[in-house]
C-alpha cells in the first residue's frame, strides 16, 4: 500500500542524505519520515470516512432509542454508539451525564463511557494502518466486549447511591429529532470534522512518532523483550498499571505501540497498555470524582482494568 512512499524514503535517507542503512541514526530517521506521512494519510482518509458515516447518526435519536432499551441490549447499543462518538475519556463525561438525565440505566451509561475513548476513530485508523484489518477487527471486538460486560456488571451492582450530585431527570419521553442533510453538506461537515480533529492531534502524532523513532533506532530489543516479551505472566498487568497514570490520545500512543511490538513486546501486552491509557486515566478519575463516589470510581476502574487484562492475555494466546 505504501511501497512507493517507502522507496522514496529509502532514496531520501540512504541516497540523498547518504546515511548508512545499518546505523541507528539512519533507521530512526527512516522510521520517523516514513511513519509520519503514512499515519497522516491514514488519519485523514479514515477519519473523513467515519465522519461522513456519522452524519447519518443523530445523538438525540440514539439517546431516545437507548432510553427504551432493556439492560443487556442497552449495554450493547451504548458500546456500539461509543465507536461513532469522537470523545476521549474526559470529554465523554458530559454525554455520560446526559444519559443519566434521560433516565438511561447506569450500567448502560458506563458501557458508553468505556467504549467511546477506547474505540474512537483515531485508534481505529491507526490500528488499521499499522497492523491491518484483522488486528483492528479483533481490537474493536474485544474493546466492545469489555465495554458491554463492564457496564453490565456495574449495572447489576446497583450503585446509583454513589452518584454524588443530584441528576435531574428530563421530563417525559425524549422526542426523536429528524435531521436531513444534503450530500454536499454531509461531505462538507465530514471534511470540517476531519480537519478539526487533524489540527488537534497532528502534533501528538509527530511527538509519538518521534519517540517511537528514537526507541526504534536506539533502544535495544533485548531490553524490551526482557520485561514484556516471551509471554511473561506479569507483563499484561504491568502494562495496565503503567497505562493508568498516563493520559495521552491514541494518536500519540499508537506509534509507540508499533515500535514496542516490532522490538519484541507481545501484541496483547502492547494493546493492553494502549487500552489502559485511552480508557482509564487519572484526569478522568479526577473529573468523575466530582460526580461519583470514590468507591464507584474504584469499582469502575477495577472492572475495566480486569477486562483489559483479559483482552491482553487473549491476544497473546491467539497471536
Amino acid at each position: 500500500m505504501f511501497s512507493l512512499w517507502e522507496s522514496m524514503v529509502d532514496y531520501l535517507v540512504y541516497g540523498f542524505f547518504g546515511l548508512d542503512a545499518t546505523t541507528q541514526k539512519a533507521q530512526a530517521l527512516h522510521f520517523f519520515i516514513f511513519d509520519t506521512v503514512k499515519i497522516y494519510i491514514l488519519l485523514v482518509a479514515i477519519i473523513f470516512l467515519i465522519s461522513f458515516l456519522r452524519t447519518y447518526f443523530n445523538t438525540q435519536k440514539i439517546r431516545t432509542y437507548l432510553q427504551r432499551r432493556s439492560s443487556f441490549t442497552g449495554n450493547i447499543l451504548a458500546a456500539l454508539f461509543g465507536i461513532i462518538t469522537p470523545f476521549c475519556s474526559c470529554s465523554a463525561i458530559p454525554l455520560f451525564l446526559g444519559f443519566m438525565q434521560a433516565r438511561i440505566p447506569m450500567g448502560i451509561t458506563f458501557s458508553f463511557l468505556i467504549s467511546s475513548p477506547m474505540n474512537n476513530e483515531v485508534a481505529i485508523a491507526l490500528l488499521f494502518g499499522l497492523f491491518g484489518w484483522k488486528i483492528t477487527a479483533l481490537y474493536i471486538g474485544f474493546g466492545l466486549l469489555v465495554a458491554i460486560l463492564g457496564g453490565y456488571v456495574i449495572g447489576k451492582l446497583k450503585l446509583e447511591h454513589y452518584v454524588l450530585i443530584p441528576v435531574v431527570p428530563m421530563e417525559g419521553e425524549l422526542e426523536e429529532v429528524q435531521i436531513t442533510l444534503s450530500w454536499q453538506k454531509r461531505l462538507l461537515e465530514a471534511w470540517q470534522n476531519t480537519a478539526d480533529i487533524f489540527v488537534k492531534i497532528y502534533l501528538y502524532v509527530l511527538l509519538g512518532v518521534g519517540v517511537g523513532a528514537w526507541i526504534h533506532g536506539y533502544i535495544p530489543t533485548e531490553m524490551i523483550v526482557a520485561y514484556t516479551g516471551e509471554n511473561r505472566w506479569y507483563s499484561v498487568p504491568l502494562a495496565v498499571l503503567m497505562g493508568v497514570p498516563m493520559y495521552a490520545s491514541a494518536a500519540s500512543v499508537m506509534p509507540l505501540i508499533e515500535v514496542l511490538t516490532s522490538k519484541g513486546m507481545l501484541l496483547g501486552t502492547a494493546l493492553s497498555l494502549m487500552m489502559a491509557i485511552t480508557a482509564l486515566s487519572l484526569p478522568e478519575a479526577l473529573i468523575l470524582k466530582r460526580i461519583l463516589h470514590v468507591k464507584l470510581i474504584a469499582i469502575f476502574f477495577g472492572i475495566v482494568a480486569l477486562g483489559i487484562m483479559g483482552v491482553g492475555y487473549l491476544f497473546n494466546a491467539i497471536l
